[in-house]
């Protein structure tokens, strides 16, 4: 399945009501679409650029900027161990060639039955936790090749921390709803009114001049 279900349809046009301009929604309705898929599909891209008002070359011109956003399909979990330079420091390019070996995929590849894809990453910003990797961007700090090893046993089986990580694509599992009355100021800038207190530092400004 690539374009929105029906219910997820009816969801991301709740999304798009939320901005000025539907083409502001665009990445929360890229998530959307790779939460529905595991990835970002052609057709999945089609049909954000259909609700948004773009092309699906302007969709996956944004898309292809991000690392989170996968244009191809990956694992049930994406195993990103860093090996930037506080993490090098420590081991993490030591557990990248561990993972490697014990996953039989060199970085950038997925496992044969679909469960892990490997992945050899820039700073995740938890130097102080080093050496660290996330499982679709779940934090596991502090890693030691044993723990790797736990892991990915958990990951295969399904059991322990695995069973707490939803599949790749879904970023939280608590989505915020809003009602149209609860929405601010969604109109566009031109049709905005001016905020009081520029309007009173303007109107000073003038006074002294």
């Amino acid at each position: 399945m690539s374009r929105f279900t029906h219910d997820n349809e009816l969801l991301a046009r709740r999304i798009v009501a939320r901005y000025p301009r539907p083409k502001s929604a665009t990445i929360p309705l890229c998530h959307l679409s790779q939460e529905q898929n595991g990835y970002l599909t052609d057709e999945g891209m089609a049909h954000v650029a259909e609700l948004v008002g773009c092309t699906p070359a302007e969709v996956l011109g944004t898309a292809s900027f991000y690392e989170m956003f996968k244009l191809h399909p990956v694992g049930t979990y994406c195993l990103n161990i860093c090996t930037n330079i506080s993490c090098q420091l420590v081991g993490g390019k030591e557990l990248l060639a561990h993972a490697e070996e014990r996953l039989g995929v060199r970085a950038g590849g997925t496992t044969a039955d679909g469960t892990i894809t490997l992945e050899d990453v820039e700073c995740i910003a938890a130097c102080t936790e080093a050496p660290a990797l996330q499982v679709n961007y779940r934090y596991v700090e502090r890693v030691d090749v044993a723990e790797l090893d736990a892991l990915i046993d958990e990951l295969r089986s399904g059991t322990g921390r695995a069973a707490e990580i939803p599949s790749h694509g879904t970023l939280g599992l608590t989505r915020q709803e809003l009602a149209p009355e609860d929405l601010a100021n969604v109109t566009p800038p031109e049709q905005q009114t001016t905020p009081a207190w520029i309007a009173r530092h303007a109107a000073a400004a003038e006074e002294t001049s």
